[in-house]
């Protein structure tokens, strides 16, 4: 795939973007990012600035023209996850994009219009599993509804009036049941849609996505839906009757239009490795360096804004926040097309990330490395307790490795604590209900011989 589309984490913050001021923004940001002040301040302004677009009235709104962010730093220091803290935050549309995945027009590859419909098709996405929630209480009563015709027939099918009380009864005990939790592994029949345009090898979706063309639609009318019985515990089915229930109960048509119109105001792209398309300073007029170029000039009107069709509609991308990043290490900023770097005019460099900050990254962000493994191997009833002396040698070890063999920043904090790990991880279950301490004795015991062999830790950490 060339792009990762993020799910929105449904514990973040239900909050309207214009809800939150760029202070509040970053102050949520630090709950799970160190430092970068510069970049979560960047990123919080180009997005209050886009809703303060939308408020100014008259011709004047068109004539404002949206500011795109370049990011400059190397790997691991926080580049993707600014943008995309900063997307589950807000609940706009995000997807990241590998600028080497795409090909200039003419070239096998995929083009960058893509990255537009793959954008709606998130944000559609994002709003579908919103009022899905809506409707979830509903939906839920209607799937009992079904599990309990499944189970017996419902009164009015009994030929008597007092046959009709009977089931009625009956109906009524096993609800209760079915609340408490009682029948889960009960097997029922239950009949589902069967999708027809799977088996339609004509085109393929992908191909006719680059279209603004849904294979769905298009065949939907022509072949009648088919049903199948499924046998499956009532556990097992819930979660196919309460996606057909709750389709029943929410506007597609409404989800579509709301969709589109998020993607279009509120849409955030993540151009990573931008750098590996610049030129990288050499005089290149043929061969590859002729498809880079040619990628920068297609993503050009993108960031210009530009319409592009989609299968829910045309969709302008003039007021999607395009946010570029790249290393720069064999090329510079200015290697870029000069009309491209004109569309990114906010810049932010993103410093290098040391011991103090990997101190920092181990104990205080909500999701700290040391709280993620503290709450996994509670899970197996064995209590981990991290001493600052063992977070100190893990950012230590972290940083002696990353300036020996190769600077991938936070990112080696995770190869480090995988290997730090793996003996607990893996004798976890047939010794839990103790406490273990992990202290800097233990981590040097378990990472001093790897960490002070180079040519040992270039192929395990």
């Amino acid at each position: 795939m060339v792009m990762d589309i993020i799910e929105i984490n449904s514990e973040q913050p239900q909050k309207r973007p214009d809800d939150l001021s760029p202070k509040e923004i970053v102050t949520e940001l630090d709950k799970y990012i160190v430092g970068q002040k510069d970049a979560k301040k960047a990123v919080a302004v180009a997005l209050r600035n886009r809703i303060r677009r939308l408020r100014v009235e008259g011709d004047l709104q068109k004539e404002i023209q949206p500011k795109n962010i370049l990011m400059i730093g190397p790997t691991g220091v926080g580049k993707t996850e600014v943008s995309r803290r900063l997307a589950a935050l807000t609940q706009c549309p995000f997807i990241k994009v590998e600028a080497t995945k795409f090909t200039e027009v003419g070239y096998v590859g995929r083009d960058v219009e893509s990255i537009v419909r793959d954008l709606v098709e998130s944000s559609i996405n994002l709003v579908h599993d919103e009022e899905v929630k809506k409707v979830r209480r509903e939906a839920e009563r209607m799937v009992n509804e079904r599990i309990l015709d499944a189970l017996l027939p419902a009164p009015e099918q009994a030929a008597t009036e007092e046959r009709q009380e009977s089931i009625q009864r009956t109906r009524e005990k096993l609800s209760q049941k079915l609340e408490a939790g009682a029948l889960e592994d009960r097997p029922i029949e239950i009949r589902v849609p069967q999708n027809m345009t799977k088996n339609v090898n004509v085109f393929s979706q992908e191909g006719m996505d680059q279209m603004g063309i849904d294979l769905g639609e298009m065949f939907g009318g022509l072949m009648p839906q088919k049903t199948v019985t499924k046998r499956l515990k009532i556990s097992e089915a819930r979660e196919l009757l309460f996606t057909q229930e709750a389709d029943k109960l929410i506007n597609h048509e409404e989800i579509n239009r709301l969709g589109m119109e998020r993607a279009e105001n509120m849409g955030i792209v993540f151009l990573d490795e931008i750098d590996k398309i610049a030129a990288g300073g050499r005089d290149e007029r043929g061969g590859p360096g002729v498809s880079r170029q040619g990628v920068q000039r297609d993503l050009l009107p993108l960031l210009e804004g530009t319409t592009v069709r989609t299968r829910t509609g045309n969709i302008s991308t003039e007021n999607i926040l395009f946010v570029a990043a790249g290393a720069f290490n064999m090329a510079k900023p200015s290697d870029l097309i000069p009309e491209l770097q004109g569309r990114l005019p906010i810049r932010v460099e993103l410093r290098s990330l040391g011991e103090e900050d990997f101190i920092r990254i181990l104990k205080e962000p909500k999701d700290a490395l040391t709280k993620q493994y503290t709450a996994l191997m509670d899970t197996e009833d064995l209590k981990l307790d991290f001493t600052d002396g063992a977070v100190d040698e893990i950012a230590k070890i972290a940083t002696v490795l990353n300036d020996s063999i190769e600077n991938i920043g936070a990112r080696r904090l995770h190869t480090v604590m995988e290997k730090l790990m793996e003996d607990l991880m893996f004798d976890a279950v047939d010794e839990g209900g103790r406490a273990v301490t992990i202290d800097e004795d233990y981590v040097k015991e378990k990472l001093a011989k790897i960490s002070s062999d180079l040519d040992l830790s270039r192929y395990i950490l």
